[in-house]
């Protein structure tokens, strides 16, 4: 007691501390545990104490590694490169994310699934586009609206013996398995294989884009039930068949051989990822409409996205654009419409509808070159073969695939059938009807295997001209053909040359061995298939079957189907190329030649120029047959 009445004295507290003291520590500990709190935010990997102290937020299990598989492989392009990145790897002992104690693991009763999802990334390329196109295009109703079963009901109708049919049907299968058999082994990917060397050919007319064979051989493998075979194909453009490709490519061929069997494939099948690939590759054409009449080049870079026009082989275009090329994309495009529910595919093609309509045409005639800046004719070649061909085919095709309610398209093929006819429809001194070309007014007597689809092409538009003149119609489908067989059976291996003439005492035969080999071709077998659904003659059925043993005897090699040199000697000089063409056209018109008349029946489906079946739009019609 003392103490406190010294002036000057300030007694300590109960620790012993005067205030100053006491203020100077409290400040001291106050800072301390400011800091201590501060490092469980601020400092790295503090997760586990922020969950010691902060109440828990709600989450969905799993999410964190949800998004690690996502940022790793999910935030790519849509489409994945041919050499993709290494994937997520698989939790184990490698993966720190695995390396969670069990007490972290509680409660999370879908880690399972988590498992499984970065395993499917570390097995497959990533391919999120496929559920990234919406449509409204309902598979099943579309189905329902079939005429006829897709593959037929099987009832037996033909006139031959079945056991016939049924042995020479097997024979064209056994066929196409062993040109893919043998593709695969030993070109799988690649765009084409050689037999005689045994390994695959990629080409530059695809711009990058590979497996042309495959995509080319979907439908007919679906067709002939060869069901091992078209899984094996399937995986491949799930897996494979990227889009990331930078080259120049044909805008036609692609389109007819890959689109056209894309689109095919999932309307026989409903496999999104078909539609997804036909999709987006239609997008990558887009660039070569880029002109001032709306008129496509005919090349496409995929790197810059711009069109071009340059010479495939024999098409010497320049700067013009190819009749057949511009003119054969109606069919594809407007299936890519109806399956992406994006206009611009119908919207180009009708453009190049309109600035044909409304061309002046020489004698009603449709010059081969037009130019896409100017929208004028280029030179004055008229040609129903090479150059010309499957605009015309597409015509009628648009028709009958419009559920026959394209009458500017029904109108225009007539129109330029009857011009075909008055100007360039002969009948040679042996009495053999052919079609000549046209240059500027003066004919050339003579007709390139490309243009043997024609007599298929009138035959399938015969029923739909005047009445006064289908009866015609059919018959010159008929002589037409009769001319393209004698092609084949006036060579010493029966089958047909490139192009033959009609002079210097020769008809249909090749006058120079530049025009003397046979590719693999189908325009011939094309005829002969539309000609037996109309007429149920005989005659085609054992002029395919000629072709079939033509093919067995000079045409089949060790590895695969190889073209010939020449079609006049019996001993044939191969040229190593197994065509993509040969399975998507010649050998599924040989085996629809011997099939009943309601598998993939002419009701319900149109043939692309490369033989993809696309169907008929019934969309305002009910169902007969079903699917």
């Amino acid at each position: 007691m003392l103490m406190r009445k010294v002036p000057g004295f300030v007694p300590a507290s109960s620790w012993g501390l005067r205030l100053p003291q006491k203020f100077l520590f409290l400040l001291f500990l106050s800072g301390l545990i400011t800091l201590c709190f501060g490092a469980l935010f601020l400092l790295p990997n503090s997760s586990r104490l922020k969950r010691l102290f902060l109440a828990p937020r709600t989450q969905q299990p799993g999410m964190e590694a949800v998004a690690q598989v996502a940022g790793h492989s999910l935030a790519r392009e849509p489409e994945s490169p041919p050499n993709p990145a290494p994937a997520v790897p698989a939790p184990g002992k490698d993966d720190p994310s695995s390396q969670a104690s069990p007490r972290s693991r509680k409660g999370w009763p879908r880690r399972t699934r988590l498992v499984e999802l970065r395993e499917e990334v570390a097995a497959a390329p990533p391919r999120p586009q496929e559920g990234s196109i919406q449509s409204s295009f309902d598979f099943n109703a579309f189905r329902s609206r079939l005429r006829h079963p897709v593959l037929g009901t099987g009832a037996n109708k033909s006139k031959e013996p079945q056991s016939l049919v049924q042995t020479q049907r097997e024979k064209i299968k056994e066929m196409m398995q062993f040109a893919w058999q043998s593709y695969k082994r030993y070109a799988m990917g690649k765009n084409e294989l050689r037999p005689l060397t045994k390994d695959g050919y990629e080409g530059s007319m695809f711009g990058g884009l590979s497996g042309a064979t495959v995509i080319d051989s979907l439908d007919t493998l679906y067709l002939m039930e060869l069901k091992e075979e078209f899984q094996e194909a399937k995986a491949w453009v799930e897996e494979s068949f990227h889009l990331n490709v930078s080259g120049e490519a044909s805008l036609f061929e692609v389109n007819i051989r890959y689109i056209g069997g894309l689109l095919s494939a999932f309307y026989l099948t409903g496999e999104e990822v078909f539609r997804i690939k036909a999709i987006k590759l239609g997008e990558k054409l887009l660039p070569a409409f880029d002109t001032p009449t709306g008129i496509p080049k005919g090349v496409v870079n995929f790197k810059s996205n711009r069109g071009s026009n340059q010479s495939w082989g024999w098409a010497m275009a320049g700067s013009s654009s190819i009749l057949a090329e511009f003119g054969s994309l109606h069919l594809e495009f407007l299936h890519l419409t109806e399956l992406s529910g994006n206009q611009v595919f119908a919207e180009k093609v009708r453009n190049i509808r309109k600035v044909l309509k409304d061309l002046d045409k020489p004698f009603g005639l449709y010059p081969n070159f037009l130019s896409p800046v100017s929208g004028n004719w280029m030179q004055h070649h008229v040609s129903v073969g090479g150059l010309g061909d499957s605009f015309y085919e597409y015509l009628i095709k648009s028709w009958l695939m419009s559920a026959k309610t394209d009458m500017e398209a029904k109108d225009m093929y007539y129109e330029a059938l009857e011009a075909i006819e008055t100007h360039l429809l002969n009948v040679s001194p042996g009495g053999l009807t052919y079609i000549a070309e046209w240059r500027g007014g003066i004919l050339d007597h003579k007709m390139g295997h490309l243009a043997c689809f024609s007599g298929g092409m009138i035959a399938l538009g015969a029923d739909d001209a005047k009445e006064e003149k289908r009866a015609h119609y059919r018959e010159l489908a008929a002589q037409i053909t009769k001319t393209c067989h004698e092609s084949y059976a006036r060579s010493d291996t029966k089958l047909g040359p490139e192009a033959f003439w009609f002079n210097s005492g020769l008809e249909a035969m090749a006058t120079q061995m530049s025009e003397s080999y046979y590719i693999l071709r189908p325009e011939v077998v094309e005829s002969y298939m539309y000609l037996w659904r109309q007429t149920h003659n005989p005659i085609y059925r054992e002029w395919g079957w000629d072709v079939v043993m033509a093919l067995e005897k000079y045409c089949r090699t060790e590895a695969g189907f190889s073209g010939i040199q020449d079609v006049y000697s019996t001993v044939p000089s191969h040229d190593n190329k197994q065509q993509t063409f040969f399975l998507a056209e010649t050998l599924k018109y040989l085996y629809l030649l011997f099939s009943e008349d309601d598998v993939l029946s002419l009701e319900d489906w149109v043939f692309n120029t490369e033989a993809h079946p696309l169907p008929v739009n019934h969309s305002h019609s009910s169902a007969r047959g079903g699917g």
